[in-house]
């Protein structure tokens, strides 16, 4: 897809779409998926994400839904540029650390909750006694001598 165009996001396309200012659809495949460019008037738009980069579909079967929702069901398809070995990528590298760290934290939380829920069974039980403060004073600075 040509970079010169401009884009449009999804909520102006559809606003056009409603009005019949669409005149025509090309699907564009590109390495990594399908790209949509729109003709309305003479101008022509690529559709672009909410970050402002330009939309790419990875399964054309998710294009074609997303086109028919919007009422465009009459487009032309350019499979020149696809290239489906770019699909095989695997899983992306940020978002799986991404999600490791959240399940790291989320096992934390429960091992933190677990802890301070029983420390506080123990205070209402009496199995867990309260230091004063004084105490713990003294017995912070052994530890740190020890050390």
């Amino acid at each position: 897809m040509t970079a010169s165009l401009q884009t449009i996001d999804h909520s102006t396309l559809s606003t056009l779409v409603e009005a019949g200012a669409v005149r025509t659809a090309q699907v564009i495949g590109q390495p990594g998926g399908w790209g949509v460019v729109v003709q309305c008037g003479m101008a022509q738009r690529t559709l672009a994400a909410k970050r402002g980069a330009v939309r790419i579909f990875r399964r054309f079967e998710t294009l074609t839904e997303y086109l028919r929702g919007l009422g465009i069901v009459k487009y032309q398809v350019d499979a020149s540029q696809y290239d489906s070995a770019a699909l095989q990528t695997g899983r992306r590298a940020d978002a799986s650390a991404r999600l490791k760290h959240a399940h790291e934290a989320a096992a934390y939380d429960i091992w933190l909750r677990e802890k301070v829920g029983a420390s506080l069974a123990g205070l209402q039980d009496g199995s867990n006694a309260v230091i004063p403060a004084a105490e713990w004073v003294q017995i912070r600075e052994q530890k740190q001598r020890s050390l």
